[in-house]
């Protein structure tokens, strides 16, 4: 080998090096952009679901082209403007288009049938007044009732301000799993 042998080699490897590191850059770009992105859970309003500063896997692909958010969904959304907040929510879609809604007793109805909430942290001090749930949005509240801003205070989510479904927590690891529905 000459000397000249090794600068090439040198320059060689440093090109496929930064190509390598481009490519990668590029496709974590897309996975987060587009297919699947982890979030950091900034309040307490989906206690005890998720604790504050829990760890979540989001879906912002599958669930817009194979599958439609569900009652029960736990997702990640650009609240409306009447939230008057910038950071995104993350909170459970209680109605989705046609439910009638409302809180009386201290109990959750869809459609005039209780709903089973297991997740809740209390149930809602606050009754709320019977509502349907108009096309192309839907209705969420946290699982931490009373200490959580929804749609009984911002009103309806429009669809399109949802980012993804939340699939699963990673941290803390002791918590690792699917998310309750």
């Amino acid at each position: 080998m000459g000397d000249s042998e090794s600068p090439k080699s040198t320059v060689r490897f440093l090109i496929e090096l930064a190509e390598i590191v481009l490519i990668a850059f590029a496709l974590s770009w897309v996975l987060r952009t587009y297919v699947i992105e982890a979030r950091k859970v900034p309040t307490g309003s989906m206690l005890p679901t998720i604790q504050l500063e829990d760890r979540v896997i989001v879906d912002k692909f599958f669930f817009k082209h194979f599958d439609h958010i569900n009652r029960g969904d736990i997702i990640v959304f650009h609240p409306p403007p009447s939230a008057h907040a910038t950071e995104d929510f993350i909170k459970r879609v209680v109605g989705v288009a046609g439910d009638k809604l409302e809180i009386r007793n201290h109990v959750t109805y869809v459609n005039d049938q209780p709903l089973y909430e297991p997740y809740i942290l209390e149930k809602s001090r606050n009754d709320f007044e019977p509502i349907v749930v108009p096309e192309n949005t839907v209705f969420v509240m946290g699982d931490n009732r009373n200490n959580s801003a929804d749609s009984r205070e911002w009103g309806f989510l429009p669809a399109q301000n949802i980012t993804g479904r939340s699939l699963f927590r990673y941290w803390p690891m002791d918590q690792i799993g699917a998310l309750a529905r």
